[in-house]
């Protein structure tokens, strides 16, 4: 299989100050994987040292069971079998769509060229595109191209650098989705860096959190949601709400909150912390049924729902409440929560 394997890599541009810092990360063959993380911590870097436009300072970085980097070891890019597509799909202008995908394509014989050409525009659905010239193409086929040429080869991995930060919002997903079904079709392991939480968690099987230069986490998307690390890593990877808990011998499977009773999603270990919960876990409920008293202080409005803010007597930080359908409540209004489902605890930040 072509599992990507990085072991220890450390990679800095000054003296004592490592960009990558003993960072380990194992991507799967075939799977699709997502780095995340803030500007700063890495994610160009590691796709560059990967790839083999960069030489790493220490570590290792094997593919299919290749050494491509590691001591005394530094493959060419071209010596490496990775395929790239990056950020805005740099095609050749000059060159067809079909010339473009067969440019990697160099000993092969012309017809088996032209099959594995035809073979591509049918996987990235544009069949029949091979005569047009990338001007002729919309942002999202010239993007769709870009992965086509990269995967003609038969690439052991695919480096994505960010390839939908151009395309608009609607255009965006559909071509996600494109990419996504051709990158399955063809088995091909791959790595996309993205600053985008909402893509990395719709499209891809893994995702990992980088932190000053190392992994916090990596996990599947959902388990990366539900189950973070650390508060840290919640709070990057969408909205989160901590609040004050305590737990006791007895009673390590629920934390005792203002909130009341919330059950945990594995035992603590903790005798006091916070618990971590996302804002969809908690809602607007009339005072039979609420466990506690909050006034709006704050609504974001996103068409599908709304974000409110609540603020709670007897927290020193507000509460985010994500509302399904119309808007709730106004701001300045007295209302009841509650909470659904389980959290995590966590010491506190």
């Amino acid at each position: 299989m072509n599992d990507l394997q990085v072991t220890g890599l450390v990679k800095g541009y000054a003296p004592g100050t490592p960009v990558l810092d003993a960072l380990d990360l194992t991507v799967p063959g075939g799977c699709l994987a997502a780095v995340l993380g803030p500007s700063g911590c890495g994610k160009t870097t590691l796709l560059r040292v990967i790839a083999g436009f960069l030489e790493a300072d220490a570590g290792s970085v094997t593919v299919a069971g290749r050494l491509l980097g590691g001591p005394g070891v530094h493959l060419p890019p071209e010596g490496r079998r990775i395929g790239i597509v990056p950020q805005e799909g740099a095609l050749f202008p000059h060159l067809s769509v079909a010339r473009n995908i067969a440019f990697g394509l160099t000993g092969r014989e012309r017809a088996a060229r032209r099959a594995r050409v035809t073979e591509m525009l049918d996987l990235v659905n544009l069949p029949g595109h091979g005569d047009r010239m990338p001007h002729e193409l919309s942002g999202g086929q010239q993007q769709r191209v870009a992965l086509a040429r990269a995967l003609a080869p038969e690439p052991h991995l695919v480096l994505l650098d960010e390839p939908f930060s151009a395309l608009d919002t609607g255009l965006r997903e559909t071509v996600r989705a494109d990419v996504r079904a051709a990158l399955q079709d063809s088995g091909a392991t791959a790595l996309l860096v993205t600053h985008d939480q909402q893509e990395a968690l719709s499209t891809a099987d893994l995702v990992a959190v980088l932190r000053q230069g190392r992994v916090a986490q990596c996990a599947a998307p959902q388990e990366l949601y539900h189950r973070p690390a650390d508060p840290w890593v919640a709070s990057f990877v969408g909205d989160a709400v901590f609040i004050p808990a305590t737990t006791d011998a007895t009673t390590t499977s629920t934390a005792t909150t203002v909130m009341g009773r919330i059950p945990l999603a594995a035992p603590a270990a903790l005798r006091e912390g916070v618990v971590l919960l996302r804002p969809e876990q908690l809602r607007l409920a009339p005072a039979s049924e609420a466990v506690a008293e909050g006034t709006v202080t704050g609504i974001r409005f996103h068409g599908h729902d709304a974000l409110l803010t609540v603020t709670v007597d007897a927290l020193a930080a507000p509460l985010l409440v994500r509302a399904q359908g119309p808007v709730p409540a106004r701001p300045g209004e007295r209302v009841g929560l509650a909470v659904t489902g389980s959290a995590t605890l966590h010491p506190a930040p």
